[in-house]
């Protein structure tokens, strides 16, 4: 048994605050060497065990970071907005990342064991923590961690970084100084809350934004922002608070813009019909292969939460004025690749036209959306 083990089993048989002085006596009392870097080094390794996220912590810490992937005690990936890439961090053994799963979920107030192996749930300093344990996931467990970003991009740091356009960047601006309402479409991890933040930072500081989340991750740089979160149903299936209430209730809340996070579920109807009444320049996320499969992903989750298919299409044709997609490419960089406008055709379903393109290189290509983009912001 390692000098870690020895103290903490000697912690566990006598409870206390961990300190420098406690871990002393408990190599003292097993017989160990005490040495000031020993000492050092086990009070640190146990208080990131107890405090932080383990050996996690020093990526966590890492600005460029955007996500820590673990795959088991042999592999932890993280990417810096370049791709996944292999770090050098290793855990002793798989009880080692079990423990570690299952503190992290308590500290978000989520149960995490062989009855409950798996766990969604936002940390307190807004990482977004999904965990499932071993032996459902292979190679042992599995622990994915959304970093939250410090400040939110700004649109002239997305355009330095060429995840933005110039055009691009022109035509966003536009979008927000006229209100439309937009989606920002895209595959998970393409950057879409990355956007959506970003857009927001735009909006003037005279309006209040009412933002609807499911897990609490925009993090506009705005004055007036208020935010509204879901909350799943406890161990006993009650207590659970779903996006629909919320965006009813956000509409009580007299918002100048109404955001909702990501639409993934029922919450697109009252999205949609608060679009439709007078609501201007709301916006929100959605996950789409393409800004032309927006309408019928719109329409799969309005059919689920009872809306006809007929009716799905109808409000959304007078509720969106534009689809914002972002891509990630195969070098893994984040960037607008296209926008697109919805229009709707003889047999009263949408269509979506694409306004541009925007290629890794080279210039924008333009398409039939582009003069009826310019005649909604012309009105």
């Amino acid at each position: 048994m390692n000098d870690v083990e020895l103290v903490r089993d000697h912690l566990a048989r006598e409870p206390g605050e961990l300190t420098p002085h406690r871990v002393a006596a408990a190599l003292r009392a097993a017989g160990r060497p005490v040495g000031d870097i020993t000492v050092r080094s086990v009070h640190e390794t146990l208080r990131r065990e107890l405090l932080g996220a383990g050996p996690l912590e020093p990526l966590l810490r890492d600005d460029d970071v955007t996500d820590v992937l673990v795959n088991g005690a042999d592999a932890v990936y993280v990417d810096r907005g370049e791709g996944l890439e292999l770090s050098t961090v290793r855990f002793p053994a798989e009880s080692d990342v079990r423990r570690l799963a299952q503190r992290l979920a308590a500290s978000g107030g989520r149960r995490l064991d062989d009855a409950s192996p798996c766990c969604d749930v936002r940390l307190a300093d807004g990482t977004r923590f999904h965990a499932v344990l071993s032996p459902l996931a292979r190679p042992g467990t599995l622990i994915s961690l959304r970093v939250p970003r410090v400040r939110p991009f700004t649109l002239d740091e997305l355009v330095a970084s060429g995840s933005v356009t110039d055009i691009g960047a022109r035509l966003l601006r536009d979008v927000i100084a006229r209100r439309l309402a937009f989606l920002v479409s895209g595959g998970t991890g393409s950057g879409k809350t990355t956007m959506l933040a970003t857009l927001l930072a735009l909006v003037p500081a005279a309006e209040r934004l009412v933002l609807v989340e499911d897990a609490s991750e925009l993090r506009p740089d705005h004055p007036h922002v208020v935010a509204l979160e879901s909350r799943p149903p406890n161990v006993e299936g009650a207590g659970g608070i779903d996006l629909r209430l919320l965006v009813r209730q956000a509409l009580r809340m007299r918002p100048d813009r109404l955001v909702v996070g990501e639409v993934r579920g029922g919450e697109v109807v009252e999205l949609l019909a608060a679009l439709n009444t007078g609501h201007e320049g709301g916006c929100g996320t959605l996950h789409a292969n393409a800004a032309t499969l927006v309408p019928a992903r719109v329409e799969a989750l309005a059919l689920a939460a009872g809306l006809g298919r007929a009716a799905a299409h109808s409000q959304f044709a007078s509720a969106v004025d534009i689809v914002l997609h972002v891509a990630r490419g195969p070098d893994g960089r984040r960037r607008l690749a296209q926008l697109a406008m919805p229009r709707v055709r003889d047999d009263g379903f949408v269509t979506m036209v694409p306004v541009a393109d925007f290629p890794a290189t080279g210039g924008p290509r333009w398409g039939a959306g582009a003069d009826l983009l310019a005649d909604r912001l012309a009105a």
